[in-house]
């Protein structure tokens, strides 16, 4: 697999049903890590919230998953958020929606609806885009290489992690996987310069 979709930058809707307000918060996810900061934060965000409740899609192959009903019914909140991520095909990427409880009891098809929906409007405001499967390379070379390292970096739309730039450079850059083949080559031509394959990296 070369590429895969996903969401462009965080996104937030509304929605209300008899008195309870659902918010959605959608943000593309590179990490459990980066999950549980996102929760952390809305939790902090909406302390006097009834509910938390969440789904993420981790992982190009799209194995990786958790739903949560944060105290709602079993199944009537973590799945119907997932299913809105999984209907337009998107990994990398984590919907949590915050109800306020209205006072009215929804029922468990209430629910369902309610939580669908939510997911369904932030991922309506949301850009989906596709981004191209990378694997990590850390660089080093000499400064007077710099341009032709920078050329194929350039020439191939290589994405810069991060770099150290002195007399002896270090760079860690993304190779898409469609290119990669191409790319190792052009760089191993480049005079006294180390290439080393970190990981897969989405």
């Amino acid at each position: 697999m070369d590429s895969y979709y996903t969401i462009e930058k965080p996104g937030i809707a509304e929605f209300k049903d008899r008195g309870s307000r659902f918010i959605g918060y959608a943000f593309p996810l590179a990490s459990k890590e980066e999950f549980k900061v996102h929760l952390q934060n809305i939790k902090a965000g909406h302390p006097k919230a009834t509910h938390h409740c969440f789904a993420y899609r981790l992982g190009l192959d799209k194995s990786d998953f958790r739903v949560s009903d944060d105290g709602e019914p079993s199944g009537t909140a973590g799945r119907p958020i997932l299913g809105q991520i999984d209907s337009k095909e998107l990994a990398q990427t984590l919907i949590i929606v915050v109800r306020y409880f209205g006072g009215t009891l929804l029922g468990v098809p209430g629910l369902i609806n309610a939580y669908k929906t939510s997911a369904s409007f932030v991922l309506q405001v949301t850009p989906v885009i596709q981004k191209q499967v990378e694997l990590a390379y850390r660089l080093q070379f000499d400064y007077t290489m710099m341009n032709e390292v920078m050329s194929v970096v350039k020439l191939f739309n290589c994405s810069v992690i991060n770099r150290d730039i002195q007399l002896f450079c270090v760079m860690t850059i993304g190779i898409a996987r469609k290119n990669l083949e191409e790319v190792v080559n052009r760089l191993r031509e480049v005079r006294n310069l180390e290439l080393v394959e970190i990981n897969g990296k989405a």
